[in-house]
């Protein structure tokens, strides 16, 4: 159908088209005919998967893979041979009109006639009350391990741990058309064109436990930033907004429903600000409002939770970046500043969770100190400067710190070629006064870690500039994870055997 579509978009056999979703044939047809003021469609011409649907059902039905598509009258004959050529099934219901109606019937007989002002604009506003009580962060229990224990425990959690055993058992390539292949490196395949498409996306419903609209956007800027960090050029970047939220109205059921609203209303704040500095406009998207469910007479709701998927166009697949190193002796750098920003990160649930007894924190607890605070007008300049880098083929390899912050990026970088980093805390880029445990694991935004031929430090060094950036170490063998702090070694792990750690805890299932 959408090969369908696409051609018959290139011979013009169509104005306009959406897809049928929420609603139905009712949204579609609905929505479409506020161009014109009206419609008449009759169900009885509509193709069905199975007989005897009522003429409500067909209205209402949210199957899939069906599209609405406005077709002028000189064009349809065209339009339903190429499909009929094409083997998708295609059938005119109706006519756009400008009655003020939107006129419904099945088998030429009326079933409904609502004015499209009261179809659109019927249903009253919902008026409801929001307030904001920010929670207070509680500091972090007390650590009792190695940085280099912490590390090797953090890995196999389920959040950090490989994803490749479970990701490799469904078709996760179309036509295997990438370039950056999972888990694996770049192959550079002609494609006759050099231009592509980067994907990422961002999510840590985790950070709702103490603002969302800090949570909206550190996701906001981690899809951009891995967008950027692939090689996408800024400015032809778009995202879908994905949101999914417990109940945030207020009833009987739901005491805390003004609170749950003030998460969302400061979510979309959040959401916007960050978009709009970012120049990142939402095509689409989708809302989720009702999760929640009562197990053995306790309501359990899900953390409010924003998925951001995004899109942006490389120019040539041939400067694709991943994140392992490529070559010994090539520099290790850090871009953007860490900051005491632990709040609900991956470290603070795990040392929470090894106070008790085993389990995640509960998800009313607010532990660790302030998420990542996000200034996308600061990181746009930073971003545009790292583009340029990549667009001139400087770094050799990017990467994205996120979850689990700046340790465990260092450690899925040497995991791609096993090669060895050397790394020295001393020079990060950092707040005042930052200890080591954020050095290691805080979730700040805004950052890259890069790797960079010395030939093309100079460069790279001249393209960043303004930015804070540093050499925090080089590419090394054998294949060993070193990290010193104020003249001491903080973790000396052999990558292969980290490498085990990560992999274990998902492929045994």
């Amino acid at each position: 159908m959408t090969d369908f579509l696409l051609e018959a978009l290139d011979q013009g056999l169509f104005t306009s088209i959406t897809d049928n979703g929420a609603g139905g044939l009712s949204s579609s047809v609905g929505e479409m005919a506020r161009a014109t003021g009206g419609a008449t469609i009759d169900l009885a011409r509509a193709k069905l998967k199975y007989p005897g649907l009522m003429p409500w059902e067909i209205l209402l039905s949210e199957a899939q893979e069906r599209m609405t598509v406005g077709i002028p009258p000189d064009l349809l004959d065209a339009f339903l041979a190429l499909a009929a050529r094409r083997e998708v099934e295609a059938a005119a219901i109706g006519t756009f009109t400008d009655s003020g109606y939107f006129h419904v019937l099945h088998d030429e007989r009326t079933v409904a006639l609502l004015e499209m002002e009261f179809l659109h604009d019927g249903l009253p506003e919902m008026r409801l009350s929001a307030r904001w009580n920010p929670p207070t962060a509680r500091p972090l229990p007390a650590i009792e391990l190695s940085p280099e224990e912490a590390l090797r425990e953090i890995l196999a959690r389920e959040n950090i741990a490989s994803k490749e055993a479970k990701s490799r058992q469904y078709d996760h390539e179309v036509k295997a058309r990438t370039v950056i292949k999972p888990f694996t490196g770049v192959f550079l395949v002609d494609y006759e064109r050099p231009e592509g498409v980067v994907l990422s996306e961002g999510i840590n419903p985790w950070y709702s436990d103490l603002d969302t609209r800090h949570m909206a956007m550190a996701v906001v800027d981690e899809a951009v930033r891995r967008l950027v960090a692939g090689g996408a050029r800024p400015g032809t970047i778009s995202a879908l907004d994905n949101f999914c939220w417990p109940d945030p109205v207020e009833s009987e059921i739901t005491p805390d429903g003004q609170y749950k609203l003030a998460q969302l209303v400061r979510a979309c704040q959040g959401l916007h600000e960050a978009c709009v500095a970012f120049g990142v406009p939402l095509i689409s998207g989708k809302d989720s409002m009702k999760n929640d469910s009562t197990r053995g007479g306790v309501k359990i709701s899900i953390p409010p939770t924003l998925l951001l998927s995004a899109m942006g166009r490389i120019d040539d697949v041939a400067l694709a970046q991943t994140p392992e190193p490529k070559a010994i002796g090539d520099l290790l750098y850090i871009v953007g500043e860490t900051a005491a920003e632990l709040g609900a990160s991956e470290f603070a649930r795990w040392i929470e969770s090894r106070h008790r007894d085993g389990t995640d924190a509960p998800r009313d607890a607010a532990v660790g100190g302030s998420p990542p605070v996000t200034d996308p007008v600061l990181m746009r300049t930073r971003y545009g400067k790292m583009s340029q880098a990549i667009a001139e083929g400087v770094p050799a390899s990017v990467k994205t710190p996120s979850l689990g912050g700046v340790a465990v990026a260092l450690a899925w970088m040497a995991f791609g070629a096993e090669l060895g980093l050397k790394v020295d805390l001393d020079a990060q880029p950092v707040t005042d006064g930052l200890d080591l445990w954020n050095r290691l694991f805080s979730e700040s935004s805004g950052r890259f870690l890069v790797t960079v031929p010395p030939s093309r430090a100079d460069r790279f060094e001249d393209i960043m500039a303004g930015e804070p950036v540093a050499r925090l170490g080089i590419v090394d063998d054998p294949g060993r994870l070193v990290i010193t702090f104020e003249g001491t070694t903080i973790i000396d792990s052999d990558v292969p055997e980290l490498k085990n750690i990560w992999q274990a805890p998902l492929a045994r299932f």
